[in-house]
């Protein structure tokens, strides 16, 4: 059985030891309680049972607990810089133990923790061949994204990029390359926030539900992050260009 407005009061009880005032706790406390509500929508216009809906709801919640503590040790979003938040979240959980504060039905345990480890890979690297893991494991990675998508169209550049004049940064080359012909981005290639940037629009091409795409599209979350920014490197300037039209294209196209 899930308790969902039980695991809503853990997780309060959760977050409050961690300093509330700090803007990153701030941040990551909206994102979670949005992406739950997200991956509910997500469950629900897929037209699954009640259990996993419920349970789709639970692993939004769930998701980014490892950001906290990774906030606490390191202050910064970077997991390369940092930690692998979603396997910091399965130690919290499993090996700490505190899943048993959410949920106490320790049948989904599996499901939950698969979930959690791929949220935060590209879909080429999302491991499980269980079709119930799959399933979780693809509507939290598009809930995920779809809100930090959101986030981005107002959240200072500090918090979402770790650099508050990324207009006087430049694209990486390497990063350009992969966006443009690859259209998957690697992580640990990025050096600039440009880079972190562009990566943010790739993540159109990683989705797997269509509904998620559409409440992209019709809230325009790509054109208000490409209007916040002007950088000041005329190649730049341009790539970004093109990359927002072909990201433009492809929603049409969706």
């Amino acid at each position: 059985m899930i308790d969902i407005q039980k695991a809503k009061q853990e997780i309060k009880k959760y977050v409050s030891k961690y300093d509330i005032e700090n803007e990153r706790i701030r941040v990551k406390i909206g994102h979670i309680e949005r992406t739950a509500s997200i991956a509910k929508q997500i469950a629900k216009s897929m037209k699954l049972e009640k259990e996993d809906i419920e349970l789709a709801e639970l692993i939004g919640l769930l998701h980014d607990i490892g950001r906290f503590e990774q906030v606490k040790q390191y202050n910064t979003f970077i997991d390369k810089d940092s930690i692998n938040h979603g396997e910091l979240g399965v130690h919290i959980l499993f090996e700490e133990g505190f899943i048993s504060n959410f949920i106490e039905d320790r049948q989904y345990d599996e499901t939950i923790r698969r979930a959690i480890l791929n949220h935060n890979r590209n879909r080429k690297d999302v491991e499980t061949t269980n079709n119930k893991e799959l399933l979780h494991s693809k509507i939290i990675r598009d809930a995920d994204k779809t809100d930090i998508i959101y986030m981005l169209t107002f959240e200072d550049k500090e918090t979402a990029w770790g650099n508050a004049n990324m207009e006087q940064q430049k694209m990486t080359d390497e990063i350009y390359r992969e966006f443009i012909e690859e259209k998957s981005i690697n992580y640990h290639k990025r050096k600039t926030a440009v880079d972190i940037l562009v990566s943010h629009f790739a993540y159109v091409f990683d989705f797997n539900d269509k509904h998620a795409l559409q409440i992209i599209k019709e809230k325009g979350y790509y054109d208000k992050i490409y209007n916040r920014f002007h950088f000041e490197d005329k190649q730049t300037e341009e790539r970004m260009e093109q990359i927002y039209q072909i990201v433009k294209k492809y929603l049409e196209r969706q």
